[in-house]
């Protein structure tokens, strides 16, 4: 049940704000025995000063007018009913009730009972409908016929009600379009003469039954009883609210399971700050039940707060803010500084930005936000870093490779979607098994100093190669392992390189031991690119293993080359080096020359354009 907008009516009637909140009604209490008795008391009609209430009374089997209703009323002393007495005047041997009062309490509406009708096809018969009685003092008059053209009711299932204004009745009988056995239809006031019924839709009529209807004083509101809309029980009370014309209604709510029982429960209205209505949900006869509109508790405080994404166009739009409201009563009323008035404004350039949010009630929140020029994107170029290098048979990180390795930390801290890649190297003065604990542990330490130094540090990772990637070209294969190499050839050698790469790119890193077996099986008519030297099936090896040589400068032919639109690949070298060496993006030379991987066979021509 959508409580909020219940009490909101509640508080309609009341005159209370609209932006009221709701609260909750307290447990049914059966009025005293001054009211309800082993008879059926339903109809409870009150002054509009709440000072009397009116309703009427089913006498039960055996007593006089037996099973007709009867007006009967009771006044209030210090706040409570102590006796109630009929009104004889208006009682007779049908049926009677009170179905509305006028302002100042000088006449009352009652069902018409009270005169017969003559017409050609019926002789002296009770024409069923509405009647007004005016009082004079303590005195009610007779009862006068009030004219609604085509109504016509038969049988006894029928029910009125008249809103405070005098203008508007609702009645509930099996007329004209009706889905059911009664259906609810309106009868308004033109100048001093009633209209015809009008069927009020089949949003609140259904093929049961809907009666004793209800209005809320500012006529938007329509309480009513029905047993074809599901529910607790018989019949329950609903409420709908009117969307336009009085054919235009919202889809009815249930009161709940304090108004509503697994029996009948119906005749609701309502009088100061209390809740009326008939249920015989502890009888065999209906009773009349009031119950406390509870005060609403107290609404959640309004809360706010923003966070900005950057756009990537980089033509002055710099942000979007993205705002959160949590808590107050909606809706809510929101005014940015630059005027905006929607929540999550977009494509903002570089500012300041705040933003004032009204609740329904009042309650304000204060939001401000920092936009700021995003970083330009991070290219290919961008990543590249030198390599560092090692003392013989060292690890420790020297002065030299200290700066490159803060360089890293500089461009990894204001990048944080990158990650690096790096592998640490030897040169080839002792053997295979020491040379790769060795590169190891300078993987570890190039890896540990830019670690400490960088935020969200598993974005690194490494590994060591010993002595299988030499780039150095120089003669390690003599038995007592007495390199013929320079000490610059060797000094080049021992070092730890680095690739840099965003998150989710393809990796950049040289070629695998796996890939150098692919490339080593890789024949000259398997190549489908066109090559102006001869390819050559293998690359350099050294004790049996292949050296991929990562680090090869351009030579004064390639250079030419570079500028004709192609380059030829080298011994030893790698997509990754063509892309170092060109600086055409590694995607865009596979696009070109139609390449899967990373694989090339030396003497390879690639098309650069």
């Amino acid at each position: 049940m959508n409580k909020n907008l219940f009490l909101l009516t509640i508080l309609l009637g009341f005159g209370f704000a609209v932006n009221a909140q709701m609260g909750n009604f307290s447990a049914p209490v059966r009025l005293g025995a001054c009211i309800n008795t082993e008879a059926e008391e339903t109809l409870p009609i009150f002054s509009s000063d709440s000072s009397t209430l009116y309703f009427s009374r089913v006498l039960p089997t055996g007593e006089n007018n037996e099973l007709n209703g009867e007006i009967w009323f009771s006044l209030k002393e210090n706040g409570e009913f102590v006796k109630s007495e009929p009104i004889n005047a208006l009682n007779n041997k049908s049926h009677n009730a009170v179905f509305g009062l006028s302002k100042d309490g000088s006449s009352v509406y009652v069902l018409d009972s009270y005169d017969k009708f003559k017409s050609q096809a019926k002789n002296n018969y009770l024409k069923k409908g509405a009647a007004i009685s005016m009082k004079k003092g303590d005195t009610y008059q007779n009862p006068s016929h009030v004219e609604i053209p085509t109504l016509d009711i038969e049988g006894d299932a029928y029910g009125f009600y008249i809103s405070s204004d005098e203008n508007s009745m609702i009645v509930s009988y099996q007329g004209p379009g009706s889905l059911g056995q009664e259906d609810l239809y309106v009868i308004t006031k033109e100048g001093s003469a009633w209209s015809a019924p009008v069927h009020m839709g089949n949003v609140i009529n259904t093929t049961g039954f809907e009666i004793s209807p209800f209005l809320s004083v500012t006529k938007d509101t329509l309480f009513f009883s029905s047993n074809g809309l599901g529910g607790s029980g018989d019949a329950d009370i609903f409420y709908s609210t009117k969307q336009g014309s009085w054919t235009e209604w919202s889809a009815p709510i249930n009161l709940g399971t304090t108004i509503n029982s697994p029996k009948f429960d119906g005749y609701f209205s309502y009088s100061s700050n209390k809740v009326y209505w008939a249920s015989n949900r502890e009888s065999e006869n209906s009773d009349i039940y009031y119950a406390t509109i509870l005060p609403p508790p107290p609404p959640p405080p309004l809360v706010a707060s923003a966070v900005v994404s950057n756009v990537t166009t980089y033509q002055g739009s710099d942000g979007n803010i993205d705002l959160t409201i949590e808590g107050g009563v909606t809706p809510y009323n929101i005014i940015w500084s630059n005027n905006s008035k929607q929540e999550d404004p977009r494509n903002l350039s570089k500012g300041s930005y705040t933003a004032i949010i009204t609740d329904n009630i009042g309650q304000t929140a204060e939001v401000t936000v920092e936009i700021n020029e995003p970083k330009p994107p991070v290219t290919n170029v961008d990543l590249i870093v030198n390599p560092i290098y090692f003392d013989v048979a060292k690890f420790a990180i020297r002065k030299d490779a200290a700066k490159e390795l803060d360089k890293i930390v500089k461009i990894m801290n204001d990048n944080p979607e990158i990650e690096i890649e790096l592998g640490s190297h030897t040169d080839c003065q002792a053997s295979d098994e020491s040379n790769m604990i060795l590169s190891k542990k300078r993987a570890k330490a190039s890896a540990l100093y830019i670690k400490e130094r960088i935020t969200k540090p598993e974005r690194i990772n490494g590994k060591g190669y010993g002595e299988t990637r030499l780039i150095a070209k120089c003669d390690c294969e003599s038995s007592d392992k007495k390199t013929k190499c320079t000490e610059k050839q060797n000094q080049l050698n021992r070092r730890t390189e680095f690739v840099l790469r965003k998150e989710g790119d393809e990796r950049f890193a040289d070629i695998t031991e796996a890939e150098a077996a692919e490339i080593a099986s890789v024949n000259e008519s398997s190549n489908p690119l066109e090559t102006s030297v001869k390819t050559v099936k293998t690359a350099k090896k050294s004790n049996g293993k292949t050296i991929f040589r990562t680090n090869i400068p351009i030579s004064e032919e390639q250079a030419k080359n570079i500028i004709n639109g192609f380059y030829i690949t080298q011994e030893g070298e790698t997509l990754y080096r063509v892309f170092v060496n060109t600086k055409i993006p590694l995607a865009d030379l596979r696009r070109i020359n139609d390449l899967k991987n990373n694989n090339l066979v030396p003497g390879t021509k690639l098309l650069l354009r």
